[in-house]
């Protein structure tokens, strides 16, 4: 009994030497910084994002100005991507002819694999594709760490929020009504 308890109180005494030694110091602020949000520099400013979709059609969010996009970081791997589509579809099947647009940036690896689901879910807004999965050059460019990931871009063609996936059918009309 005694050697438990003194194993115990050794393991004790462990957990506060090292939990002294990973805490900083009183007084001293922690350096460590929280990332922010990929496109949280380009907020309130315009995007460029242009490229040859998958049906080979040329494709540029500038050349939507008047519109209210979706930038739809996905995959049809992703299962939070997959269960969004329906709310996505809604809100473009609403939207659509008050003009709204959705701009697809695949993550996928397997063309085929994406253009069968994009035609089997009735997808019908440019995808971009290039093969690379995580390292899909839009990917990179804006720091997107997790998909999906949605944006909005206004009329003007600036980028006004990096969570279009909550209220999207609300934030869609209300950028619609600027």
């Amino acid at each position: 009994m005694k050697t438990v308890i003194t194993t115990v109180a050794a393991l004790a005494f462990s957990a506060l030497v090292l939990a002294t030694l990973l805490s900083p110091a009183p007084g001293m602020a922690q350096t460590r910084k929280a990332e922010k949000p990929a496109g949280t520099d380009l907020l309130n400013k315009p995007l460029s994002i242009s490229f040859t979709s998958v049906d080979g059609k040329a494709t540029s969010v500038s050349g939507l100005k008047g519109k209210v996009v979706l930038i739809d970081f996905w995959a049809t791997w992703c299962g939070p991507c997959v269960r969004e589509i329906p709310n996505v579809k809604a809100a473009y099947d609403n939207l659509h002819p008050k003009g709204f647009e959705i701009v697809g940036i695949s993550f996928d690896k397997d063309k085929e694999a994406l253009t069968k689901f994009v035609a089997q879910h009735k997808m019908t807004w440019p995808q971009y594709f290039d093969g690379k999965g995580w390292e899909n050059d839009f990917g990179r460019k804006f720091n997107i760490r997790s998909i999906p990931t949605m944006w909005l871009v206004d009329k003007k063609g600036n980028l006004r929020d990096l969570d279009g996936r909550s209220d999207l059918e609300q934030k869609v009309a209300k950028l619609l009504a600027e």
